[in-house]
C-alpha cells in the first residue's frame, strides 16, 4: 500500500462540476492499494497517517504534532495510479488491486480511520469516479508512505505481474491460438513463450 500525504491549508474534491467533499487545515491523503495488501498493511497505514508529525506545536516548533494532536481534518482520495509500473513510457497497473476488491478494501480503510480518530473529521472523494482534487499544499509538505509488505522482491513482483497478465491473455485468447499452444513445443528461451500480454486492458483505465 502506498500513500502520498500532503499537509494542506485546504483541499476539496469535485465530481462533474459539483464539490462533493472539502476540508480546511489538515492532511490530504492519496491512497494506492496493491494486489497483495491485507488488513495488516491497512492498519499500519492508518497508524502512520494519524500519527505523522507534520504540524507545529503551540510554541511554533516544527514537526512536533500529528493531525490528531491538532484536531485537524483528513481528506482521503483513492488513487490506483500510485501502483503504476512503467513499461517504457507506458503506465501499467497490473499491481493495483482490482476494482471490485479495492472498493471494499478502501471503505474498510476509511472505517478504520474513523474508528481511530473522529468520524466527522474524515472526509473522502468518490471511489472510481473521475475527480478533480484541489489541494492547497501548506509548506509545501509532501510525505510518501509505503507499508512494509509493499516492498516486494523483484522476482516476486515479476511473478505477480505474470499471473495477472496470464488472466488478461486467457480472457482474450481465441480457440485457434489455444490449439496452437497445445501442439507447439514451448521453449523457455523463446520470447513467444512469455506470459506477457501486449494489449492489456487494465493499464488503460482512466485515473
Amino acid at each position: 500500500m502506498k500513500a502520498i500525504v500532503q499537509r494542506v491549508a485546504q483541499a476539496s474534491v469535485t465530481v462533474g462540476g459539483e464539490q462533493i467533499s472539502s476540508i480546511g487545515r489538515g492532511l490530504c491523503v492519496l491512497l494506492g492499494i496493491s494486489l497483495e495488501d491485507t488488513q495488516r498493511e491497512l492498519e499500519h497505514m492508518v497508524r502512520k497517517i494519524l500519527n505523522l508529525r507534520v504540524f507545529e506545536d503551540e510554541s511554533g516548533k516544527h514537526w512536533s504534532k500529528s493531525v490528531m494532536d491538532k484536531q485537524y481534518e483528513v481528506l482521503c482520495v483513492s488513487q490506483f495510479t500510485l501502483q503504476c509500473i512503467l513499461k517504457g513510457n507506458k503506465p501499467d497497473y497490473h499491481m493495483a488491486m482490482p476494482t471490485e476488491q479495492a472498493e471494499s478494501f478502501y471503505n474498510n480503510f476509511l472505517e478504520q480511520l474513523r474508528k481511530a480518530y473522529k468520524p466527522e473529521l474524515i472526509k473522502d472523494g468518490k471511489f472510481g469516479a473521475y475527480m478533480q482534487v484541489h489541494i492547497q499544499n501548506d509548506g509545501p509538505v509532501t510525505i510518501e508512505l509505503e507499508s512494509p509488505a509493499a516492498t516486494v522482491d523483484p522476482k516476486q513482483l515479476t511473478k505477480l505481474e505474470k499471473q495477472q497478465q496470464r488472466k488478461e491473455k486467457t480472457r482474450t485468447k481465441v480457440p485457434s491460438e489455444s490449439s496452437r499452444e497445445r501442439t507447439a513445443p514451448r521453449n523457455k528461451d523463446d520470447p513467444s513463450a512469455s506470459s506477457g500480454a501486449e494489449g492489456d486492458v487494465s493499464s488503460e483505465r482512466e485515473p
